[in-house]
């Protein structure tokens, strides 16, 4: 593809988020080498490269491919059976014939789970539609081969978590840090929407509460212990989906257990468990968190989430 492009002032103030995507999937474009940040692009280079030929190896290796449908169907049997190889995962716990539309929320030891997921996504649930929130450098590594990820059945979409927006250092007014507010803004509200329709649908999305690699379900014992405010991100998610008084979707606390001494990378050949925890039904999270019927703040469910997520590790992962 050649040397990575960069977005002009003027591009940027006039491009909107989706158009701003649509350069990042076809046209080679970069915005963290547009805002200095080139050094967090490249660290995905290798990772992004081994991604994306294993993608093109499970297209390239199945058929029929005068049929769509059926290639389509044999590339995503044989990346389940590609990723239980090198990323195993046992999920055999998880719920398989939800119908309603389902969010589930999950511990971020590690990058390893994030194979483990889509590999158990694929091979449990089907068609459902899915849309995976991806940050930044994680996306531009993959956004060449959208297309094709699309067709697995797994809709990535960019974010700018809190971690790479510090990594980015954008100093307070300068066009750069006014554009990357804007699109940061633009990037969620497009994935809050994506995930609204998906969820409509039946689908499944999957977050991760704390936002960023964490190798314990609370940041800490005080915020474990309620002394320290607790990072919103399921309430704030649950709020924008539910303001939809027709949103029957469920929340469901996932357990990440990594395997014995892993580490922050992806842990090839070593064993993952995904494990269900109880599921917060549509009904119970709009009578029991809902501020006084305030439609615009739950009241301890992001505590209890989490809680949840806490309760199928060992103490070690909890705070």
């Amino acid at each position: 593809m050649g040397k990575k492009k960069t977005f002009t002032l003027k591009q940027l103030e006039k491009l909107s988020a989706e158009e701003v995507i649509n350069k990042l999937q076809h046209e080679n474009y970069s915005l963290l080498e547009t805002f200095g940040a080139g050094k967090l692009r490249r660290e995905m280079v290798p990772v992004g490269k081994a991604c994306n030929a294993a993608i093109n190896y499970v297209f390239n290796t199945t058929g029929p491919k005068n049929n769509p449908e059926k290639h389509r169907k044999a590339a995503r049997k044989r990346l389940v059976k590609l990723l239980a190889k090198i990323t195993p995962g046992k999920y055999d716990k998880m719920p398989r014939d939800q119908e309603s539309g389902i969010v589930v929320g999950f511990n971020h030891p590690s990058l390893g789970e994030i194979g483990r997921i889509l590999a158990m996504k694929i091979d449990i649930m089907g068609d459902k539609p899915m849309y995976f929130p991806v940050n930044l450098p994680w996306y531009e590594a993959l956004a060449p081969n959208y297309d094709r990820i699309r067709k697995l059945g797994i809709i990535i979409t960019p974010t700018i978590t809190p971690s790479t927006w510090k990594k980015m250092s954008l100093k307070e007014g300068t066009w750069q840090y006014e554009q990357g507010n804007k699109l940061k803004r633009g990037f969620r509200n497009i994935y809050t929407k994506l995930s609204h329709d998906a969820l409509k649908e039946g689908g499944v999305i999957f977050v991760a509460p704390s936002a960023t690699r964490q190798a314990t379900v609370f940041k800490n014992k005080d915020v474990y212990d309620k002394k320290e405010e607790i990072i919103p991100t399921m309430s704030m998610l649950a709020v924008r989906l539910y303001s939809d008084p027709e949103m029957e979707c469920d929340f469901l606390p996932m357990a990440v257990i990594p395997p014995k001494n892993y580490k922050r990378g992806l842990n090839f050949g070593k064993k993952y468990e995904l494990v269900p925890g109880k599921v917060m039904t549509a009904k119970e999270i709009r009578k029991k968190y809902f501020k006084k019927k305030d439609t615009k703040k739950l009241d301890g469910f992001d505590y209890e989430f989490h809680k949840r997520i806490a309760d199928n590790l060992p103490k070690e992962f909890w705070y």
